[in-house]
């Protein structure tokens, strides 16, 4: 089966002809390169970043890794094409919803969220890595066009988008942190409480605020206390870009 065409990856177009592209044009592999990113993103979730390598990824397909050079240069464009693959799975923006664009970007960062979960091995790609595939273009695309349509503009657009996407990656970024934390040690979250609050209760005796805040926090689970957190912290922002939009129409 011929390979369907896409759009070359950045790294791709940065990088000289290589002997593996010339034999993709020469050879037809079963595998396509669609099928090769699934898995590597389905290899990613399982195993993380150290996890993947072309070896690895050509035996999960039951394939030569020289198999998997017809359609990528090499593993750091496979990692382009996964962290775009991902950006697939985020909703569609509707800057005409009936509901405005506060709920519609909310909603869209909620899924941004869930999306980093799914996949935390992204995490350290955010910012280091291209990600201006197919999908994340759209995306960029539809959060400009919403913005544009609240009100935003110029310097503000750009200062808008980022200041919202910094928001989620790094807020999901620690709560990620924290879950690998418990996976490590093998306990479960009521367990390492457990052994946690009764130190730093005892610590916090001369310090009441900070003994009255940890009473209030431990009644909550440690997935309603991060539900809580990222959701607070997005209205405040929402709140500040709305704020700044009506200082904005009446200067």
């Amino acid at each position: 089966m011929t390979a369907t065409a896409r759009p070359p990856s950045v790294r791709a177009l940065l990088q000289p002809c290589s002997g593996a592209e010339t034999m993709a044009q020469t050879s037809e592999p079963a595998l396509s390169r669609e099928q090769i990113v699934r898995a590597a993103v389905a290899l990613l979730d399982a195993e993380g970043l150290d996890g993947l390598s072309m070896r690895r990824l050509g035996g999960k397909l039951g394939a030569g890794a020289t198999t998997l050079y017809w359609h990528v240069a090499n593993k750091d464009e496979l990692l382009e094409l996964a962290l775009d693959e991902i950006m697939g799975e985020l909703p569609v923006l509707d800057p005409d919803a009936p509901e405005g664009w506060r709920l519609v970007l909310a909603g869209y960062l909620r899924a941004f969220r869930a999306m980093i979960h799914r996949h935390p091995w992204a995490i350290p790609l955010f910012g280091t890595w291209p990600n201006i595939g197919p999908n994340a273009l759209r995306q960029m695309e539809q959060t400009l066009r919403l913005l544009i349509r609240a009100g935003f503009s110029g310097v503000d657009l750009d200062h808008a988008l980022a200041v919202l996407f910094d928001y989620v990656i790094g807020a999901t970024a620690t709560e990620v942190a924290w879950e690998q934390v418990v996976t490590r040690s093998g306990l479960e979250p009521c367990e390492i409480e457990k052994v946690v609050l009764p130190y730093l209760r005892g610590a916090a005796a001369s310090y009441p605020l900070l003994a009255r805040y940890l009473d209030d926090i431990s009644r909550l689970g440690q997935q309603e206390v991060a539900e809580g957190r990222f959701d607070f912290g997005l209205e405040v922002l929402l709140d500040g870009l709305e704020a700044r939009l009506r200082r904005a129409g009446n200067s």
